[in-house]
């Protein structure tokens, strides 16, 4: 770096500038920039910087470093001194001598680059940037491609930010005189764009980092320039434009003077800002390290705020449009919140008009972003250039952005909620005759949110709408009188439609849960507990939302009676009150009619979703806790009177024609809906219901639709009588009745396993599983010691019924459709919206086999059936992976904690069951056919569970492959077909599904495996497995035999083919070069690959420069008319 320090005291100034030879093609070196601004002194003949007053130098050591630690360094690294401190002590050290100072401010930068290089005077006296760099990248330590920007552990990520604060303060704290000594500026950003230019990615990253903290604070300073000049030129033109004998004519020239003096400086700071960004910016912004085209973005945004008059502009703004279609979720991140920053100020709003028209579509599009950070930011842009340039966003905009609210991300639902509430539910839209939003009257708001909910079509649950309205809409959504209003309204001009009142119900009903304290909805995220703050809240609005509803609930409740879809939503809202209102508020005859309309609702209904709601809000009504709690309990007495005499008077009869089978059948599903939530156990319907059951075990005459609903009533009347048995001191007869009564019924419900109807088998399956569950080893001990006499222990007759009923209700090949796809789902159906009617059966037929499953596997991890049972669900793990893999995952998961043996077992077993029914359908054969190869992917599934370490399991996996092989070389039928000695063994070809578990073995066990596998074969009298005819034994062989080390792949020319380089080493960068040979052998891409121009203006100039520029990650000249500012292969666009 070949330099002259700055005029001092004793040198006169130079007379002319020094001569620089501009045709060079090396823009590394200092020079060029220190000529420019020493040429554009000279030619204004104004004189030079100040001189500031020198010390001696520093004493240099003998290869012409610096003696003294490098202070700037020390304070990032140690932070017990401040920034501002040391760098005003470099400056006062500058002033005295200016050569030291810069040395230790190059070698702070190069030492936070991480290279363990030293800059020194002599090199700093006699050579350029880039042999300097060159010296430095030589002394680059290649053992770790880490350097200290890109470690992100918490101190590193504090000497970043100290790092950047340097830079910044050198150029803040030195505008007053340094900053203009001719040498301090140039030489910096000489430097700085020599070593942003490098290959070592370590010097351009942190080169990058501290040129674009440089030209943020010459921004700061460029403003104050321009700000101090302005206000020198108005006090200038307003002495001028005093009359001549009040005019001053001194303070004329002191003004016209300053004026100049800040136009140089203003010239300079600019010249050297557009050397930066021309320098660096242009070409780092698409650099292959996306924190570099990040950092660019963030501080490309920094400069527009800031100084809008220079930097926003379509030339600048064009870099922000182009890297939107980064691959890089962070860098496509800066680019949208520095858009934020730049559409939030209605000043620069006004300017980005040519902008926004040409990337507004991809904004728009970017709501579907695949990183979910970047949609919730890109949201809340458009929110923003809702308040600022809200014309710019049309209808058909807004509607790609409104089905937003209902996806699963909780904070992108929120800013789309926002989004909507701006553009279509705020009080702006509103017309004039309405009332204002204080008034408590919300009915326009309401009717604009029930048109969007009806005629989007997106969604068919309100809760996910409500959520993501609650944060910025929940005033007008827990405004609960419009919406009674609403609903009660009986003017035809006012009424609402039948869908408007099954949508302002839902949306009702959703409101009112959230104010009650029910979390999000599922999907999007668990439920929060609430603080002690958040508590009184909550029961603040559970006391408002009472004192609104209460009263018109009955009503409500009345109008809607006959209409499933709107009672079930109304009667949820009462398990949201705060009951102990219809208390204190002496709201008793309300209480008494809602008590009424649940009794009529119950008499009326038999559909399972109103008989639950009503079930549960007469549970809440029932709480022992509340005052009133007698008057529900009557109600429930009375329906329990009814409903139960009417059960003992229509099962008695021998025959029921078709009304009274209806009416029994309505009964019986009433009481096993209200028998979860209510205790019925007085009223004796066990008896009726095993007599049902023990009928349709010896006749089978009994309708399906009574069975089921009987069997819920048995097992809910155990259950209750169970929740009241003491802990202890409970009677021996009580005991024994109870034990008759469960045995009896266990043995009726594995009677209805074998039922003709499907829906009795599933039931009696889950009704089996659960109590299976309650009295097995598990619930028998420890606090439930007292059941012990009760314990029910499965014989091999119910395990092998139970594994049946799995076999067809939950592993039918007929309930999936390809592999694991919905069926009839449209693929052109929009994202969010409602699931076709096939679909939805699907879908909750899924949900209902999974049940199934899920009792079943739980009966083997609580010790109910033997860890063996597995095998009939663990050898359905391949196929069925999509729609049970996680349950079945779990299930092996516990059975290796119990027992890691018998885990190893149930794996093996399970193969081989699947073995042994390929060998009965194909025969000896077996290898040809398709099922074979599912054989070999469900070994290939199942060893994945043996983990990529194979110390831990190591005993369990030896045990499987000595198992596997007796299996495999067992002797068939003798004479049989395919029996040794006249052919291979029948299981032979087992040994090619136990080589998938061959690469978890170490080394040691390979060998004693192979021993083991020569002297088995020895025993019966076969071929060594080295010379075996048999391809199964030959491969199981080749799977024990030692791994071959990995060969290193020699790099040459011949390896690669096409324009796609060779990995570049760790330090350096990934850029695409140009590969050797002629450049005809390269593949342009086609003309339908090349992104098409999205220049916002016309800038040949700066475009040639680009292209000639020379820098290291720039496209070879061979490809510049494909491969240029708007190629995606450099841009790296997402398609």
């Amino acid at each position: 770096m070949s330099s002259k320090r700055p005029a001092g005291p004793q040198d006169p100034p130079p007379s002319s500038p020094p001569s620089t030879d501009t045709s060079s093609s090396d823009n590394d070196s200092r020079s060029d920039i220190e000529a420019t601004l020493q040429e554009k002194r000279g030619a204004q003949g104004g004189p030079g910087p100040r001189p500031v007053p020198k010390r001696p130098r520093r004493e240099p050591s003998e290869d012409g470093s610096s003696s003294e630690e490098n202070v700037l360094y020390q304070a990032v690294m140690d932070g017990r001194v401040a920034i501002e401190v040391a760098v005003d002590e470099w400056l006062q050290g500058y002033k005295r001598d200016w050569e030291p100072a810069f040395l230790e401010l190059v070698n702070f930068i190069v030492r936070s680059c991480g290279c363990r290089g030293t800059v020194t005077l002599a090199m700093l006296r006699e050579q350029q940037n880039t042999e300097i760099i060159q010296r430095l990248t030589e002394t680059f330590s290649e053992d770790s491609s880490d350097y200290p920007l890109s470690l992100s552990t918490g101190p590193w990520r504090r000497f970043r930010a100290s790092f950047g604060a340097v830079v910044t303060a050198v150029a803040l704290r030195s505008r007053h005189a340094v900053l203009y000594d001719g040498f301090l500026l140039g030489g910096l950003t000489a430097l700085l764009t020599s070593l942003a230019d490098s290959q070592v990615r370590a010097f351009r990253h942190t080169a990058t980092l501290a040129a674009m903290k440089l030209m943020t604070a010459l921004v700061e300073v460029a403003l104050g320039l321009s700000q101090r000049r302005d206000n020198t030129q108005r006090l200038y033109e307003a002495e001028r434009g005093k009359s001549p004998p009040r005019r001053a004519p001194g303070k004329l020239e002191v003004l016209q003077e300053t004026l100049r003096e800040l136009q140089e400086q203003q010239e300079e700071i600019e010249a050297v800002m557009n050397a930066i960004f021309k320098g660096v910016f242009v070409h780092r912004y698409r650099d292959m390290v996306p924190d570099v085209r990040a950092l660019c973005m963030e501080e490309l945004g920094t400069w527009m705020c800031s100084f809008p008059a220079s930097f926003l502009t379509d030339g600048h703004l064009k870099y922000l449009g182009w890297t939107l279609h980064d691959k890089q979720g962070e860098v496509r991140l800066r680019c949208v919140r520095a858009l934020q920053g730049l559409y939030a100020r209605r000043d620069t709003a006004a300017h980005m008009e040519l902008f926004t028209g040409r990337f507004k579509a991809r904004l728009v599009s970017m709501v579907q972003d695949k990183d979910p950070v970047v949609a919730v930011e890109v949201v809340k842009l458009l929110t923003v250039m809702l308040d600022t340039v809200a014309e710019a966003l049309t209808e058909a905009d807004c509607h790609r952005v409104y089905p937003a609210v209902f996806c699963s991300r909780r904070p992108l639902a929120t800013a789309a909620g926002l989004f909507l509430y701006r553009s279509l539910l705020s009080p702006r839209h509103e017309g004039d005759t309405e009332p204002s939003p204080g008034s408590g009257d919300n009915r326009s708001f309401f009717r604009l949110l029930l048109t969007f909910f009806i005629e989007s079509e997106l969604h068919q649950h309100a809760a996910y709408l409500v959520d993501s309205l609650w944060d910025c809409a929940g005033t007008q959504l827990r405004d609960w009188d419009t919406a009674g209003g609403l609903l009660l309204e009986e003017a035809p001009e006012e009424a609402l439609s039948d869908q408007q009142e099954k949508a302002l119900v839902e949306i009702l009903a959703a409101s009112a849960k959230r104010a009650a304290g029910e979390g999000p909805p599922v999907g999007r995220g668990p439920p929060r507990k609430a603080p002690p703050k958040g508590r009184r809240a909550v029961t603040e609005q559970r006391s408002r939302l009472s004192l609104c509803l209460a009263p018109i609930l009955p009503r409500l409740l009345a109008k809607f009676s006959a209409d499933e879809e709107k009672v079930t939503p109304l009667l949820e809202v009462l398990s949201c009150f705060e009951l102990s209102v219809y208390c204190t508020a002496r709201l008793e005859r309300p209480l008494e009619q809602a008590l009424a309309q649940l009794q009529e609702l119950v008499q009326k209904h038999t559909g399972p979703e109103v008989l639950g709601a009503a079930s549960r809000a007469l549970g809440a009504l029932c709480d022992p806790r509340l005052p009133l709690r007698g008057r529900g309990e009557l109600v429930r007495s009375r329906l329990g009177d009814l409903l139960g005499e009417r059960c003992h008077r229509l099962l008695r009869l021998p025959s029921l024609d078709e009304e009274e089978l209806y009416s029994a059948t309505a009964t019986l599903k009433r009481l096993s809906v209200l028998f979860n939530a209510h205790d019925l156990t007085p009223w004796q319907l066990f008896e009726p219901c095993t007599l049902l059951l023990r009928r349709a075990a010896d006749t089978g005459e009994v309708p399906p639709q009574l069975l089921v609903p009987a069997i819920t009533c048995a097992h809910f009347h155990i259950l209750w009588e169970l929740s009241r048995l003491a802990n202890t001191d409970v009677p021996q007869e009580q005991l024994l009745s109870l034990k008759d009564k469960t045995t009896s019924f266990c043995a009726l419900c594995q009677s209805c396993l074998s039922n003709g109807d499907a829906g009795v088998r599933e039931q009696a399956f889950v009704v089996l599983s659960d109590l299976l569950l309650v009295l097995g080893p598990s619930g028998t001990r420890g606090a439930g010691a007292a059941l012990a006499p009760l314990r029910l222990v499965p014989d091999v007759e119910l395990r092998s019924q139970l594994a049946a009923v799995l076999l067809d209700h939950v592993f039918s090949p007929g309930d999936r459709d390809g592999d694991g796809e919905v069926p009839n789902a449209s693929p052109t159906r929009p994202q969010g919206g409602p699931e076709p009617d096939a679909a939805e059966a699907h879908m909750e037929d899924l949900h209902r086999r999974r049940m199934l499953l899920a009792g079943f596997c739980k009966l083997i991890i609580y010790n109910v059936l033997e860890p063996s049972a597995a095998s009939d669900v663990l050898k359905y793990y391949d196929k069925f992976h999509a729609e049970y893999g996680d349950i079945i995952k779990e299930t092996l998961a516990c059975i290796h904690r119990m027992d890691g043996q018998e885990w190893a077992r149930v794996v093996l077993l399970s193969l081989q069951q699947v073995m042994t029914e390929l060998l009965m359908e194909h025969g000896p054969g077996v290898r040809g056919v398709p099922a074979f190869g599912g054989l070999r992917d469900l070994g290939r599934r199942l060893s994945l569970f043996f983990g990529p370490r194979p110390q831990p399991n190591r005993q369990v996996l030896l045990r499987l492959h000595r198992d596997g092989i007796a299996f495999a070389l067992q002797e068939g039928p003798e004479g049989g077909p395919g029996g040794h000695p006249g052919g291979a063994p029948l299981y032979l070809p087992f040994l090619e599904v136990l080589s998938e578990f061959s690469p978890r073995l170490l080394p040691p066990d390979r060998a004693l495996l192979l021993t083991h596998l020569q002297q088995s074969c020895q025993q019966l009298g076969m071929t060594p497995p080295e010379r075996s005819p048999w391809p199964p034994l030959a491969a199981y062989h080749r799977s024990l035999q030692p791994p071959e080390p990995p060969q290193k792949r020699r790099r040459t020319e011949e390896t690669w083919q096409g324009p796609s380089p060779p990995l570049s080493p760790a330090l350096t960068s990934t850029v695409l070069r140009v590969p050797p040979g002629p450049p005809w052998e390269l593949r342009v891409p086609s003309p339908s690959s090349v992104v098409p121009s999205l220049s916002v203006m016309e800038e040949e100039e700066e475009e040639e420069e680009e292209r000639g520029g020379g820098s290291s990650e720039e496209a070879p000249p061979q490809l510049d008319q494909v491969r240029d500012l708007f190629d995606s292969t450099v841009l790296g666009i997402e398609d």
